[in-house]
């Protein structure tokens, strides 16, 4: 019971982290960056700054959801190794799509 303690604990502060990155660019008035090596765009270059903060807030928040939901995932098949599935799989599949996601937004929002 104790391992499942601290394995909760452990993705809610990831996730938690994910979710204040969300809330930090839903705020935010300049164009957010998707990610801390890239630098963002400058305000002039972009459309709709508020769409293009609230649509990458969201990414990171849904995000932090899929995280919680993938430790639930593994934590539900027990102590099976195959628990490890979902909970990596909810921390790494994602990435590609948020990838994905942020080069459709750079193309609709980035003159």
């Amino acid at each position: 019971m104790v391992e499942y303690i601290f394995g909760f604990v452990i993705y809610a502060f990831v996730a938690i982290f994910m979710m204040g990155i969300g809330i930090v660019q839903l705020k935010s008035k300049k164009p957010v960056a998707f990610y801390s090596g890239e630098k963002p765009p400058r305000a002039e270059d972009v459309t709709d700054v508020n769409a293009w903060n609230k649509k990458h807030g969201l990414m990171w928040i849904v995000y932090a959801v899929v995280i919680v939901l993938s430790y639930f995932a593994g934590a539900l098949i027990g102590d099976s190794i195959w628990a490890v599935v979902p909970m990596v799989g909810g921390v790494v599949v994602p990435l590609p799509f948020m990838i994905r996601y942020h080069n459709r937004l750079r193309k609709e929002y980035l003159k």
